[in-house]
């Protein structure tokens, strides 16, 4: 990265969109997790934890295509300052419940709705807040600020179920939530007008604008692969968010509290570090090869996550740790948190080059409507594993179900080589 990825900053709309966008990612992100380790506290079943990652999922297959063609009409801040205002108040409205698994799950799936419309508004607001030669440098930041923001979630997401009572927790989030409605409030686009399509109800035909989004994500081998891509790892991060607890407790043998410290901030920090190492390195390698890298390396650190302990009490392992000083000792936390770290390096080498594809095959007037596919596919495809791993998991084990994974993503990285 160069100076001007920086000096966008310098124009202070993109500045005040980015942090709200920091605040949402965060708020957004430490719900998620709160939810996922909440519920397993109160139920201790990876299959309720299951139904919790279905409510973020089951809106963007009935939303997610829907949302985009009617954010394509509307005026996208507004958009961003209203269903983030609805989103705190759902917060609100669940501290007072939070006894209630169903009523979590209701909730949940209304605040999941709700980001089916933020996602297709977000990053068509970009080209008007920033110079033209400054775009890619601010999708740059704004992809960095996912990921960083994701680190800062699930680094605080354990503190905060230690620190706070649940209550206060989801208190928190929507304050934060609402201070992202402060900042978004403040942008005023200084190189266009954001865009409110006024075509009134009979010339708004939504079958024929999804046929059309599907027709040109079908016709495109460029777009479809890309979204296969974005789908298989976003699918991923849901899986392990659902095998997470039980991974947690009944691998690690550590309280559910403690994983996204030990686990999940590695993770995010690796995709950090994976994008920082895309734009400075290999920003010139051809993009199939990165993503062919990234799905192999999560494949094999997928395959090596369940055997730890296996690892640490290796000979080798013993004689190396008699040498060090007990403070420095291998132990399976180091071993999960280096395979943490890579499976996160990974991730990004497949997000990354696949987003930028996408971005560079689309339209800003049609970017909205391939998103919102985009979050449909997602919440398609993972629909199955998600319900198939959280009973599995219960069934098998943790361990089994890891490893089954990993070996899938092996055999995908091998037809991934050889058909592009």
């Amino acid at each position: 990265m160069n100076a001007h990825i920086l000096r966008v900053f310098s124009e202070r709309a993109f500045l005040y969109l980015w942090i709200g966008e920091v605040f949402t990612q965060v708020a957004t992100n430490l719900f998620n997790f709160f939810l996922l380790f909440f519920v397993y506290q109160l139920t201790h079943s990876n299959t309720a934890v299951s139904g919790v990652v279905l409510s973020f999922t089951i809106p963007a297959i009935f939303f997610g295509s829907v949302a985009g063609v009617y954010v394509d009409r509307w005026n996208k801040k507004y958009v961003l300052i209203i269903t983030n205002c609805i989103r705190a108040i759902l917060l609100i409205i669940l501290a007072f419940f939070l006894n209630n698994v169903y009523m979590i799950y209701i909730i949940s799936l209304l605040f999941s709705i709700l980001v089916q419309f933020f996602i297709p508004a977000e990053s068509p607001m970009i080209p008007l807040v920033v110079r033209k030669k400054y775009l890619l440098h601010a999708n740059a930041l704004f992809g960095l600020a996912i990921f960083g923001s994701i680190l800062v979630a699930y680094v605080l997401s354990g503190p905060v179920l230690i620190f706070f009572q649940p209550f206060k927790a989801v208190f928190l989030l929507a304050a934060m939530l609402l201070v992202s409605v402060i900042f978004i409030s403040f942008v005023n686009p200084a190189y266009g007008k954001v865009k409110t399509n006024r075509k009134n109800t009979k010339e708004l035909n939504l079958l024929n604008d999804i046929k059309q989004t599907l027709s040109f994500v079908r016709h495109t081998k460029t777009i479809s692969h890309s979204l296969f891509l974005l789908s298989l790892s976003q699918i991923l991060i849901l899986i392990l968010a659902t095998v997470a607890p039980g991974y947690a407790s009944q691998v690690l043998g550590i309280p559910v509290q403690q994983f996204p410290i030990i686990f999940v901030t590695p993770a995010a920090l690796g995709m950090v570090v994976g994008s920082l190492v895309l734009v400075n390195i290999f920003h010139n390698h051809p993009q199939d090869k990165i993503i062919t890298s990234g799905i192999f390396l999560s494949g094999a650190a997928m395959l090596l996550l369940p055997f730890g302990s296996k690892v640490t009490s290796h000979d080798t392992v013993h004689d190396l740790n008699s040498y060090l000083p007990h403070t420095f000792s291998i132990t399976i936390l180091h071993f999960m948190v280096v395979i943490a770290f890579i499976l996160g390096l990974a991730n990004s080498f497949v997000f990354v080059p696949a987003n930028t594809r996408l971005q560079e095959k689309t339209s800003d007037e049609f970017r909205g409507k391939i998103y919102g596919f985009l979050n449909t596919f997602i919440g398609l495809l993972s629909l199955i594993p998600i319900i198939i791993v959280g009973g599995l998991s219960d069934l098998i084990g943790v361990s089994a179900v890891i490893t089954g994974i990993g070996i899938s993503l092996l055999i995908l990285g091998f037809i991934n080589m050889y058909l592009v």
